[in-house]
């Protein structure tokens, strides 16, 4: 089955007579249901389940987290990877699945992730994740999958359908413009519409089409001054009017704003549990006629038709854990990319004289730390596997620096680095484990720079001091800055490769598998490089997406900046040579582009070669990037093979957004379809003339001038009036701190002599109720909580805190205490 089938294979589930069957019971339930019951329905019954509709044999259904294997708790869960979960398979995290550009690999591990799910009960997963990586530095970058919305988009639908293929859900998140950890839930994200539309909608617009997932999860941000859980213009008008979206849309945990505008605005269902309180807003809102019941009515019905598709799962008889581990294995190895390989010096013959050095070859680091937390069924290492292939139980190994208790640049240990000094200096060939440690990157907090740890990097360059025959194995979520990339000969990338990483590693150390991945995401040289940066992660309140479309690749390539490995690069132990470049002349209008191109094996090695193919606008009257990706194909090819890929590039690669049709517009004129083996290896290219009968809008000379300055000087300069004419309307002023609202946060609320009690309290208690977990899960907690808006209390007590509470409170930190007397008194407001 090709790439393609098995991505559109069950996006036909949502055009079947099943859909049609559930609709029509969901109709005959809702018209069953009180105004009490239908508000009932809005809100889940605890942390992971929704509520049950026992007098009409609904039950109750689970959800979990999952990107990349299940994570489900007990009653008593949370959302951030504090509390145990069930043993399940932990696969390679998003930033490692992404490199192996396989829709195949992602659609399999999509139907193993069901299959653990319908044996532990979960109706639906709570991912895959696919905000665009906008910065380098964003904690959350293991969990997404690129910067490019095109290989986003294909990859997610792929995985959304190997999940729904077993009758499991999906839960695509964060919808929308959810690109950094930083004040996340209270954040106001400033986009102009183009960007909005060609960056961070698009993939989710592929995912939506190509897989229909049973559910979308709104963000926890505001994107240009309204929260993603009220959103109208999000939630209704573009993902269900425009896109056709036939799901249901869940708030991320704790991000419902308003209840009431929620539903008006297309929202559905409000996680976790809010014990009835905002149930209740919704029936005095109809009551008064302040929500129109019909609007009710489709979110009921939403609801309803999940649960009834839940009662649909198909549980495997046996649930295959080797099976699993051994497609973790494989899904570990096509992910890993060469970055570095002077003089072939990988792979290593099993007969060499070699040492390993870095903790994480016995101590791997193979996930990251948040709601994706995967407890796995088990856990290779890369030093055993090494080890048992070689067939050499005492495999010189020395430590280099400790994974426990690494808290960065300040904990140096030269004499451990001395010691790996030595060792390296009597074997051969030093191959060394390094990357980040799990107190740089996690869910809840940004980084604060892009360097591995200085232990880390000391080590590398002592290693390739005493020993010029280094190999690098880096294990690490996101990007990293590499300034002794010139000394050792070879740099694998292995990301965060999940339970069975290590075997993987082992076997392309070994050659026993050939690296294929390619990189989904630039590696800059510097933090400063990126054209986010200057805005990123913005004030307390707002940030502002200034550099529009030029993320990633799209910037560098354009200005032509250096970076340390460019988007789409990755080497093998073998070469490939591209020849026989046809695409015809001339494109007629409505026409897709199918092209064709011939990749030879030229080396003694098998292995996969991904071809990608970019499209540059030569005759736009519109600013774009130099080129962007439109395609791309992963082949493999024995040694001395040759074949002949085609590759389909649609119409609508070719447009851009037009903000005055407020439509993709397809300019007439040509292209350059670029082939290549990276965003900066262009290997074949011809000109293709494009004709259209769009009428495309006048194109806007400041905005146009802006970009075509930048692309001349390397330096994006966006004045205010320069956003405003990207924006087209006055830039908004960031919230002020006070008065404070439902939507301050404990960090803000701190500045006062009660706000601050209650915030100390608060992270006390937190302390002590976790104490007995691990330091990056404390930390990750706590940046959380400075975060946390006012309301999230309500969430978070369990009942113990109730909406009534919240507005006493929110009067007495604005010192307004007659109001909050008469709210006391009041019981009923």
């Amino acid at each position: 089955m090709s790439a393609r089938e098995t991505i559109s294979k069950n996006a036909a589930f949502t055009k079947a007579g099943t859909i049609h069957s559930i609709s029509a019971q969901a109709q005959q339930i809702l018209q069953q249901l009180t105004l009490e019951e239908k508000a009932s329905l809005c809100s889940g019954k605890d942390f992971w389940l929704l509520k049950s509709l026992e007098r009409l044999q609904l039950p109750s259904i689970a959800v979990a987290d999952g990107p990349h294997g299940l994570r489900k708790q007990g009653a008593k869960g949370d959302h951030l990877g504090a509390g145990t979960s069930v043993p399940a398979t932990c696969f390679p995290t998003a930033s490692a699945l992404a490199c192996s550009w396989d829709p195949t690999l992602l659609y399999n591990l999509g139907e193993a992730l069901a299959e653990k799910s319908a044996d532990e009960n979960v109706s639906v997963l709570l991912g895959p994740g696919i905000n665009i990586k906008r910065h380098s530095s964003c904690g959350r970058n293991f969990e997404y999958f690129s910067e490019d919305p095109l290989l986003t988009g294909e990859l997610a639908a792929a995985m959304i359908n190997g999940v729904q293929s077993k009758n499991v859900g999906t839960s695509l998140k964060h919808f929308a413009v959810n690109n950094q950890e930083f004040n996340r839930m209270v954040t106001n994200a400033v986009v102009d519409e183009r960007t909005l539309r060609e960056i961070y909608l698009k993939g989710f617009e592929i995912a939506v089409k190509k897989a229909q997932p049973w559910t979308i999860m709104s963000a926890y941000n505001r994107v240009n001054g309204t929260f993603c859980s009220e959103h109208k213009e999000l939630l209704t008008d573009i993902l269900r009017d425009e896109w056709g979206f036939e799901g249901l849309v869940v708030t991320d945990w704790g991000a419902m704003n308003d209840r009431v505008k929620g539903i008006a605005a297309g929202l559905d269902l409000e996680m976790p549990g809010s014990t009835g309180e905002t149930d209740q807003q919704i029936v005095k809102a109809v009551n008064h006629g302040e929500l129109n019941e019909a609007q009710l009515d489709k979110v009921a019905r939403r609801v309803i038709k999940l649960m009834l598709k839940a009662k649909t799962v198909i549980k495997a008889e046996n649930i295959d854990e080797a099976a699993h581990h051994q497609l973790a294995r494989k899904a570990a190895a096509e992910s890993a990319v060469l970055l570095k390989n002077n003089e072939q010096i990988l792979p290593l013959q099993t007969s060499a004289h070699f040492a390993v050095i870095g903790e994480f070859a016995k101590t791997p680091r193979y996930q990251g730390a948040g709601s994706s937390m995967v407890n796995p069924v088990k856990l290779d290492c890369a030093y055993d596997a090494l080890s048992e292939i070689t067939n050499n139980k005492s495999l010189p190994y020395a430590a280099g620096y400790r994974v426990k208790g690494d808290k960065g640049n300040n904990t140096l240990d030269q004499s451990l680095i001395d010691e790996a000094v030595v060792l390296a200096k009597t074997v051969d060939i030093a191959v060394v484990f390094a990357g980040l440690p799990d107190s740089f990157e996690a869910e809840g907090f940004d980084r604060d720079h892009l360097d591995m740890p200085e232990q880390h990097n000391r080590l590398i360059r002592a290693i390739c001091k005493a020993n010029p025959n280094t190999v690098v194995i880096l294990s690490n979520g996101a990007a990293v800055q590499m300034p002794w990339i010139d000394q050792p000969k070879a740099v694998l990338e292995t990301w965060l490769a999940g339970q069975a990483g290590g075997l993987a590693v082992a076997d392309l150390i070994l050659g026993k598998s050939n690296p294929g991945g390619k990189l989904a995401e630039t590696f800059p040289l510097a933090m400063a490089d990126m054209a986010s940066d200057r805005w990123y992660p913005g004030s307390p309140r707002q940030v502002e997406y200034r550099e529009g479309l030029y993320v990633g690749y799209r910037y560098f390539d354009t200005v032509g900046k250096p970076v340390l490995f460019p988007f789409g690069h990755g080497l093998s132990y073998t070469r490939f040579d591209y020849s026989d470049l046809k695409t015809g002349n001339s494109l007629a209008p409505d026409q897709d582009l199918t092209l064709t191109l011939t990749i030879t094996n030229k080396g003694q090695v098998a292995g996969y070669e991904i071809a990608q193919v970019y499209l540059h606008d030569i005759d736009s009257t519109h600013h774009k990037p130099v080129h962007e990706l439109a395609g791309f194909s992963k082949v493999w090819l024995e040694p001395g093979e040759s074949r002949e890929v085609e590759i389909m590039v649609d119409r609508r690669s070719f447009a851009y957004y037009d903000t005055g049709r407020k439509d993709w517009v397809v300019e007439a004129g040509d292209f350059e379809v670029q082939v290549a083996a990276s965003s900066q290896d262009i290997r074949l290219s011809a000109v293709v003339h494009v004709q259209s009968t769009d009428r495309p809008s006048m194109a806007n000379k400041q905005i146009n001038q802006i970009f075509q300055s930048m692309a001349n000087n390397q330096k994006l300069n966006v004045t205010d009036q320069d956003f405003e004419a990207m924006l087209g309307h006055k830039a908004p002023k960031p919230d002020a701190v006070r008065p404070f609202h439902a939507n301050s946060t404990l960090s803000e609320i701190s500045s006062t002599f009660v706000g601050k009690k209650l915030y100390q309290s608060i992270m006390k208690k937190t302390a002590d109720d976790t104490a007995d977990i691990d330091e990056t899960t404390q930390k990750l907690i706590r940046k959380i909580l400075e975060g946390l808006p006012l309301r999230g209390l309500v969430m978070m007590s369990n009942g113990k805190m109730n909406y009534r509470f919240l507005h006493i409170l929110i009067a007495i930190l604005n010192k307004q205490f007659i109001n909050a007397v008469k709210l006391i008194i009041n019981r009923n407001k």
